[in-house]
């Protein structure tokens, strides 16, 4: 019997610990390559193979059209092969027999062509989280608190400008505020600079200064965070608060608002480390995620598209960083190519290679190590 408890603990742990991230990165990239292998398609470039995942296939399918459709063992990834591409990154065309149509390579397009099927993968992320985020919002429509504030802290930076209870925020350096969460997320691109806000108190326009002051947020399981701050707290007044409905239109704006507010973060993020008002104690990686869709699969299905969909504007986010090896440095070659007028040479291609896996590679310890020492005990 302890033998059995023993199992199904497993089974247990297996279901709500790995599986929801596997099926959240599955689909993920399968839409991110599924982009390149559509606009490779419309372009006229024969596909080799498309797979998801790495390592020893464990099923494969060849369509019509001479593709391989294959599952890899290793769940951490995938790639669309052109046809003729030496590897999976199509940094070189591999030697083909005699009779080899070469003008359905990707090498053969033109650069605008190659530019289009490269871009098209974090294009397909950005997409795939447009969607989920409209839909969640089609279905639940969006919660929003006013922007009053019920209490402000003692020796907050909110207390130190002068905010009062009552006090009903309106604008944030000059950009109109229309809900609490708003604020909270203009707090947070403003870590560490000076916030102009002006409030409604009793009637009348007041204007603050206050500056977001940097906390370490004790998250448990999820570990410490770094978080930008006010010190203030919302009304807990009903009347302060409304489920909002939209139409298509309405709600597809609402998803966009959320990529895009999800893509300055992130860059008033990395701009914050280089300023020295951030640090790396955020970043997170692959154990991170898991950890994160463990415990929104247990809270609900809609959490865990939401959450996907968060991931999907992050990898198509890193998608496009101009490092070889991932997408934006075969845009970064492009460009070069564009304005030269002629590729770079093999040798410069290759070497920009070998440094975009050594990046790479570094990345993925970092965001490792990053995932350990946050989950690690810390003593008093």
């Amino acid at each position: 019997m302890a033998l059995l408890h023993s199992v199904a603990d497993l089974v247990s742990w297996l279901g709500w610990t790995i599986l929801p991230i596997i099926v959240v990165l599955s689909v993920i990239v399968f839409v991110h390559e599924m982009g390149h292998y559509l606009v490779a398609r419309w372009c006229g470039v024969k596909i080799d193979a498309f797979s998801i995942g790495f390592g020893t296939e464990l099923f494969a399918r060849v369509d019509s059209r001479g593709t391989r459709w294959r599952i890899g063992a290793l769940p951490l990834g995938g790639y669309v092969k052109f046809h003729g591409d030496a590897n999976a990154a199509s940094v070189d065309v591999a030697s083909v027999d005699v009779g080899f149509d070469s003008s359905r390579t990707l090498a053969a397009q033109p650069v605008g062509r190659r530019a289009l099927i490269v871009a098209a993968g974090p294009v397909a992320n950005f997409l795939l989280a447009l969607v989920i985020f409209s839909g969640v919002f089609m279905t639940f429509g969006r919660v929003e608190h006013m922007p009053r504030v019920s209490r402000v802290e003692a020796n907050s930076p909110a207390a130190a400008a002068g905010f009062t209870p009552g006090d009903l925020v309106k604008s944030v350096d000059g950009a109109a505020i229309g809900s609490f969460e708003e604020l909270q997320r203009a707090t947070l691109m403003s870590t560490g600079l000076p916030m102009t806000i002006v409030v409604d108190r009793g009637g009348k326009s007041v204007e603050l200064t206050a500056t977001p002051q940097i906390s370490v947020v004790d998250q448990g399981m999820f570990g410490k965070r770094r978080m930008g701050r006010l010190g203030i707290a919302s009304s807990a007044d009903p009347n302060d608060v409304k489920i909002v409905r939209c139409g298509v239109a309405t709600c597809v704006g609402w998803g966009a608002g959320e990529i895009w507010t999800t893509i300055k973060m992130t860059g008033s993020y990395i701009v914050g480390i280089f300023a020295g008002r951030e640090s790396t104690d955020q970043v997170s990686g692959l154990i991170g995620a898991a950890q994160v869709a463990t415990v929104v699969a247990k809270v609900s299905l809609w959490n865990l598209f939401e959450m996907a969909a968060w991931f999907s504007v992050s990898v198509g986010l890193m998608n496009l960083l101009p490092i070889p090896l991932l997408d934006g440095g075969h845009l970064l070659f492009y460009a070069f190519e564009a304005a030269l007028g002629r590729p770079l040479s093999a040798k410069t291609q290759e070497i920009g290679l070998r440094i975009g896996i050594l990046l790479v590679a570094l990345l993925l310890v970092f965001t490792t190590s990053q995932d350990i020492l946050h989950r690690l005990p810390v003593g008093n």
